[in-house]
């Protein structure tokens, strides 16, 4: 075989494999775990050191809750590619499912060191954060996602939340603001903004009263 035919012979293969891979992930939204397994594991065979088949693979073992083949898959996609935000996160989902709130907050945190958009770490990131009573991280993280998407609500609650547990009751205020400005039926909000006024007020009178 010539160079030419070699490069045709490549090409062909990478062409397969993207054909395959980008199946298997429309049966995974189908809920059709069979036929998105077969094509992973065809792309798998077609690129053996592309990380991608096995992300998939890991995502249809957490569907069926198989959480051992759901990290056993992750893993090897992060051998494969050590800068898979992906697999990370795969990892940290696979770890909350199994209640191991550490190793799944040391994952969602890789996961968003190389991906900060990424939203379902980032709510990992929070429910894990609320186990463990760790907020600075996931604070920063939080803060990093809302300079890129200033208008995410669900997010700014989130944030306010932490500020309320870390005592900083005026950046949570902050935020809760701009959330009722966006959002101004937004009752949760309003009530939690009430709620942190009246911390405010009982500290403004125990400064006073010292």
């Amino acid at each position: 075989m010539n160079i030419q035919e070699n490069i045709i012979e490549q090409n062909q293969t990478r062409r397969r494999y993207e054909f395959l891979q980008g199946m298997g992930d429309y049966y995974v939204q189908l809920d059709d775990c069979a036929r998105a397994r077969q094509c992973y594991e065809k792309a798998a065979v077609l690129e053996p050191d592309e990380s991608a088949p096995y992300v998939g693979l890991g995502i249809i073992a957490l569907k069926k809750e198989l959480l051992d083949d759901a990290r056993n898959a992750f893993r090897v996609a992060c051998r494969l590619d050590s800068n898979s935000a992906r697999a990370y996160c795969g990892l940290a989902v696979a770890a909350q499912q199994n209640n191991d709130y550490e190793e799944a907050f040391e994952m969602y945190l890789k996961c968003l060191e190389l991906d900060t958009d990424n939203l379902t770490a980032l709510l990992g990131l929070f429910q894990t954060s609320c186990r463990m009573g760790t907020f600075s991280k996931v604070i920063y993280f939080l803060r990093v996602y809302l300079d890129m998407h200033p208008d995410d609500t669900s997010v700014m609650f989130s944030l306010a939340s932490l500020y309320i547990k870390e005592a900083q009751f005026e950046e949570a205020k902050d935020i809760l603001l701009k959330l009722i400005e966006i959002q101004p039926e937004n009752k949760d909000a309003v009530n939690l903004l009430e709620e942190i006024e009246h911390n405010l007020a009982r500290l403004h009178k125990q400064k006073i009263s010292t």
